[in-house]
């Protein structure tokens, strides 16, 4: 495929892209600049020196540790800015056309980072979600004029459909709040400017790992009461509808509707 040898490329990107990150992750919910100040250490206040600031291997380098005080530097730093590269390249893999390899690069590099904030303070940020909503369509619109192949009445309708679905879900649902719905929207529009059945694989996905993920609470004692959050289950469900979706929903075509 003619985008693979921009995989290496979007791979180093999404490490930066990463990094940045996780100081989206930290600062965001705390409504915070992701701009300023740089970043130090919470325990002794020692700024990050600029070599600690190589994405991963700052961290190894450290050992896991402040170069200051020693105090541990968690693991989600490091996987935050790999998890990011991996899935800023993946698209790279899947799809010929460079408009929509970029556009679904971009979708999943915000991932990882909605992901743990949802898990970490039950919010899905409007400050990542809002510029999304309005740079997607822009960016897609461009990419239509230029001849790529998306789908802007199929994106309107992923956008309207998904975040339909969740919007009413959320209005007799306790465990739905409006942050899943609007992330939903989003994947709903990107997702479906390619393939409307690439976003009910993300839906279905999104379900099914959803229903997974409270057996396994249940499991380990959490109580029927214990909110989970489904964003990172919205997120993952886009993971495997964009870059597995169209032999996924191919297959279940076949299997079940016999078309």
């Amino acid at each position: 495929m003619p985008t693979v040898w921009l995989a290496p490329v979007a791979a180093l990107f999404g490490l930066a892209i990463g990094s940045f990150m996780t100081v989206v992750a930290a600062r965001v919910p705390a409504g915070e600049s992701v701009v300023a100040p740089r970043s130090r250490c919470p325990r002794c206040g020692a700024e990050i020196r600029n070599r600690d600031n190589i994405p991963v291997l700052g961290w190894v380098l450290l050992r896991g540790r402040c170069h200051n005080c020693g105090e541990r530097i968690s693991a989600r730093y490091p996987l935050l800015e790999l998890s990011t590269a991996v899935l800023m390249a993946a698209p790279f893999f899947v799809y010929e056309s460079i408009w929509v390899a970029c556009a679904v690069s971009a979708l999943l590099a915000l991932m990882p980072v909605i992901s743990v904030i949802d898990l970490e303070h039950r919010i899905i940020p409007n400050r990542i979600v809002y510029p999304a909503l309005i740079a997607f369509p822009i960016y897609l619109v461009v990419a239509n004029l230029f001849g790529a192949p998306v789908d802007l009445v199929r994106m309107v309708i992923g956008f309207v459909a998904y975040g339909g679905i969740l919007f009413v879900v959320a209005l007799v649902s306790r465990g739905m709040g409006m942050g899943d719905v609007k992330l939903a929207a989003l994947i709903g529009l990107v997702l479906g400017s390619l393939s409307l059945g690439q976003v009910g694989v993300a839906a279905g996905a999104a379900i099914v790992l959803g229903a997974l993920g409270a057996v396994v609470a249940l499991a380990r004692g959490a109580g029927r009461k214990g909110a989970i959050p489904f964003g990172p289950f919205l997120a993952a469900g886009a993971v495997v509808a964009a870059l597995w979706g169209v032999q996924i929903a191919d297959w279940y075509q076949r299997t079940f509707l016999h078309i």
